[in-house]
Order: C-alpha cells, then sequence, then structure tokens
C-alpha cells in the first residue's frame, strides 16, 4: 500500500519509483545525522581538538569544560555512529538534542540565524532533525529493531 496520490503527482510514471524509494527516506535521514556529526567528534578525539574545544568551552563560561568537551567528542564520533547504525538512537538523539540547544544558545545565537554568519541555523536544523529522531525512533532499517525492545 502507497501513500503516494497518483492524481497529484505532475509525473505520474513516476510513482513506482517513488514507491520503490519510500523506505530509504527515514534511513537517509537517520544515517546522515550521525555521518554529519563523526568527523567533529574525529576532530576533536582523534585528531588533536579536544584542548581547543575545552578552551573554548571554557571561554564560553561551560564548566567543567574539558569533561564536557571529551563528552561531546565522544557524543560525536560514537554516537553519531550507533546513530548512522541504528543503534540506541532515540537515547542518542536526545543528547544530539541537548548538545545543538546549547550550541544555539550559548555558542551561536548572539551571530544570527544565517550559518554563513556563524549563525544558529546549522545547529538549529541539526538539533530539529536529532528531535525527530527521538519521536520516530531509528526505523524499519535500523539495528534497534534487532533489539528486544527500544527506548
Amino acid at each position: 500500500m502507497s501513500d503516494i496520490d497518483h492524481r497529484r503527482l505532475l509525473l505520474p510514471a513516476l510513482a513506482p519509483l517513488y514507491q520503490r524509494l519510500a523506505p530509504l527516506a527515514w534511513p537517509l535521514v537517520r544515517i546522515t545525522c550521525g555521518a554529519t556529526l563523526i568527523p567533529h567528534g574525529w576532530g576533536k578525539l582523534v585528531a588533536g581538538g579536544l584542548p581547543g574545544t575545552a578552551a573554548g568551552f571554557a571561554r564560553l563560561g561551560l564548566e567543567p569544560a574539558y569533561p564536557l568537551a571529551l563528552y561531546i567528542g565522544c557524543l560525536e564520533l560514537i554516537g553519531g555512529t550507533l546513530l548512522a547504525l541504528g543503534l540506541f538512537t532515540r537515547l542518542v538523539a536526545i543528547q544530539v538534542v541537548g548538545f545543538m540547544a546549547v550550541a544555539v544558545v550559548h555558542v551561536h545565537w548572539g551571530n544570527g540565524f544565517l550559518w554563513t554568519k556563524g549563525g544558529y541555523e546549522y545547529p538549529l536544523f541539526w538539533g530539529l532533525v536529532a528531535l525527530a529522531l527521538v519521536f520516530k525512533g531509528g526505523g524499519p532499517l535500523a539495528l534497534d529493531r534487532l533489539l528486544p525492545r527500544e527506548i
């Protein structure tokens, strides 16, 4: 059964393609959200960026800066990997929501909306995507489906 209304399509011949690809839409969102976090965590934990991140947190008054930077690096690297895999999706996603809320309010708010000017557009967007993951979970192609229960 499809929720595609063939009558509304400008090119109704594309309906079979849309129907075939629709189950991949939610995994694409989840995988993209997780995969986007991974390089940020890698930079902090593996490529030596943790001291700079901690110093930046301290300048913003986010203390204890070093443990917080370590937590965020782990959330980005390990949590991003878990999101991409769809494992413990809601648990990781709610932490990303909190992380992005702090980034919006404490880091980017003063720069206005546009990300091109250092504004809060980018973390707000990813925070809302993570919130959608909290609401819906990992979806049918997530490893969460192999667990006996989900959060």
